[in-house]
């Protein structure tokens, strides 16, 4: 594909999801999704930040149930509200800003934070394969069970290339960064891990964006710490799993 084509795949993109965005329903939808979201962020708030509380989960939990009752399909959602999505990738790239902040710490700790990342990446979607694999499950849905620590675009492709399902992986996705993000404060204070550094990449590594905005939550240096995460992560899986597989 030449530069030319590329930018006219990206002004046609762009022109669907203004067209769809600034429809009536469009509008509604998006509408919907930041009333959702404002009132779980109250409620997490009020609740002290109670991880069962998580604004993604209340926000998911709001949305599906608005869906159910107007009769309207996922895929009409995803194309009204498809700004939202579009702007994960800025959201994305906007994580940049703490790991610069805290580029001396990370230079500091140079490959032993290269380790924890590998480590964490490989350890987390093998345990889950594994038990997938003694269940007898369907190879579809092992493979896609492999990328399930990476954030999702990441994901939905590196799935499509190894024989998995991306829909699915975008599910696997999101259901891991909730529970990520409900059960490490008590993992943290089991094995009492108090080090922002550890818990950061922690967080990032395994629980991909919904962890890191719950380190963000708990101070820039994890914030930082689990933005590096889940860049490596990302990038190492989507990169090696093709080439293995």
């Amino acid at each position: 594909m030449t530069l030319a084509q590329a930018l006219l795949q990206i002004g046609a993109d762009v022109s669907r999801v203004a067209d769809a965005t600034f429809s009536v329903a469009g509008l509604q939808w998006i509408l919907i999704t930041l009333v959702c979201y404002t009132a779980a962020l109250a409620l997490f708030r009020l609740a002290g930040g109670s991880p069962w509380l998580h604004p993604l989960v209340i926000t998911a939990t709001g949305v599906g149930m608005t869906l159910y009752l107007t009769e309207t399909s996922i895929a009409d959602f995803q194309t009204y509200a498809g700004i939202i999505h579009w702007l994960l990738g800025p959201a994305t790239v906007a994580l940049a800003i703490p790991m610069y902040n805290q580029w001396q710490q990370v230079r500091d700790l140079g490959w032993h934070l290269l380790v924890s990342v590998m480590a964490g990446g490989i350890l987390a979607p093998l345990l889950a394969w594994t038990t997938l694999y003694l269940l007898d499950a369907p190879l579809a849905l092992q493979m896609t069970m492999l990328v399930k620590s990476i954030t999702t675009p990441l994901a939905m492709e590196a799935s499509a290339n190894i024989g998995g399902v991306p829909a699915l992986a975008a599910v696997f996705v999101i259901t891991t960064g909730i529970v990520g993000a409900v059960v490490t404060p008590a993992v943290f204070h089991i094995f009492r891990v108090t080090g922002a550094a550890a818990q950061g990449v922690a967080l990032g590594t395994v629980a991909h964006a919904v962890g890191t905005a719950k380190a963000l939550q708990m101070s820039e240096q994890a914030g930082a710490m689990a933005t590096l995460g889940l860049c490596l992560n990302g990038i190492v899986t989507a990169v090696i799993l093709p080439l293995m597989l």
